[in-house]
């Protein structure tokens, strides 16, 4: 009973964030959403805070092992991992469009905890640049340093095009995406190689494994 109040708490958080922001969705928004009482939600969370933190480490925990799942799959080359991991993050994120709303925006907004988790999220993605190419042989450009700098810029264009209400238009970046993250390791050209739009070939694809059961 208890999970199914916190699933259905998370999915209401989730709505109201995302709809009025952080700030502005109040515990009892979040409980009538849910359909569940204030007195259940309190005896789950200590407060709005503390319930977002769970829902967005929960939510993330999804996609990053939705990701780790497609890198792993599409191997044994790094461009083809590092190009079905992208994808499948942008897939995700455009079919729960109130989720990447609430975990790429309002994280923003939601403290100092929940901005940690972020940089920690952020700081997890370089597990996927593990097997990239040696990188520029410059002593002036650190790897650790690039790695950082490229999977930042992914973060804020993604970000950006959520924070414009244009989430479903994700998996529209994938070619500008899988070229920034190659070019600094392989090259222009392998770059350029690996960088091409989703085709039929590609397979299906992925989307979060739960719909959401409110309008977005």
């Amino acid at each position: 009973m208890a999970a199914t109040q916190r699933d259905r708490l998370f999915d209401g958080l989730v709505h109201e964030v995302a709809t009025k922001g952080y700030d502005n969705a109040r515990v009892s928004d979040i409980c009538q959403a849910a359909g569940v009482t204030r007195p259940a939600f309190y005896a789950l969370f200590t407060g709005k805070e503390d319930a977002f933190l769970a829902a967005y480490r929960h939510g993330i925990a999804v996609v990053s092992q939705l990701m780790e799942n497609a890198y792993r799959e599409a191997g044994p080359t790094w461009p083809d991992a590092a190009r079905a991991a992208l994808r499948t993050l942008l897939e995700v994120l455009a079919s729960v469009p109130a989720f990447a709303r609430m975990a790429l925006v309002e994280v923003d907004a939601a403290g100092p905890d929940a901005r940690r988790e972020r940089d920690a999220l952020l700081t997890s993605f370089r597990r996927f640049f593990v097997d990239a190419g040696p990188g520029p042989a410059l002593a002036e450009v650190g790897r650790d340093e690039l790695v950082s700098t490229v999977v930042g810029g992914i973060y804020a264009t993604v970000r950006g095009r959520v924070a414009r209400g244009r989430a479903a238009e994700l998996p529209q970046l994938l070619p500008v995406l899988t070229y920034a993250a190659m070019a600094p390791f392989l090259g222009t050209e392998a770059a350029i190689q690996a960088t091409r739009p989703i085709r039929p070939d590609d397979g299906p694809s992925t989307t979060a494994p739960c719909a959401p059961t409110h309008p977005s």
